[in-house]
């Protein structure tokens, strides 16, 4: 018989039913982060990940979007932002904003990939009409 071991991080509920099963109340909250739900422990602390559940943010996702339909742009494959929401079978003006994403500063970039941007920020925050300059594309993030 293999064991389980239960650290033990705030007080769990237990109920007896009269069939013998236990339900077992633990208090912990989810909370969302760059469309990413992680689980925060009676003490503060994040639940780390386990690495079959680590997956892209949506705001990843946007980035790699956009950058891949820039490429595509850039060698002549498509020739409009248009042509490639018709590829796609998505609206001309979602193509335009993940292509927008791709004049971010690079340390804006960094903390997408790092998943470290405020919790505040959104998709639409960063990708429509961004500034052009990088100080002001950091002074609108805050």
């Amino acid at each position: 018989m293999s064991e389980t071991l239960i650290h033990k991080t705030g007080t769990p509920d237990v109920i007896a039913s009269s069939d013998g099963r236990l339900t077992l109340t633990v208090p912990i909250q989810i909370k969302r982060r760059s469309g990413r739900k992680l689980v925060t422990l009676p003490n503060g602390e994040t639940a780390k990940p386990r690495p079959w559940d680590i997956a892209a943010t949506p705001l990843q996702l946007a980035l790699a979007r956009g950058h891949r339909w820039l490429a595509m742009l850039e060698s002549g494959e498509a020739k409009t932002l248009k042509e490639i929401a018709v590829r796609e079978g998505i609206d001309n003006s979602y193509v335009s904003r993940m292509v927008n994403l791709t004049t971010l500063a690079p340390d804006i970039v960094a903390a997408i990939l790092d998943d470290a941007l405020p919790n505040h920020l959104t998709l639409f925050d960063l990708a429509v009409d961004p500034p052009a300059l990088w100080e002001e594309q950091r002074a609108r993030i805050g």
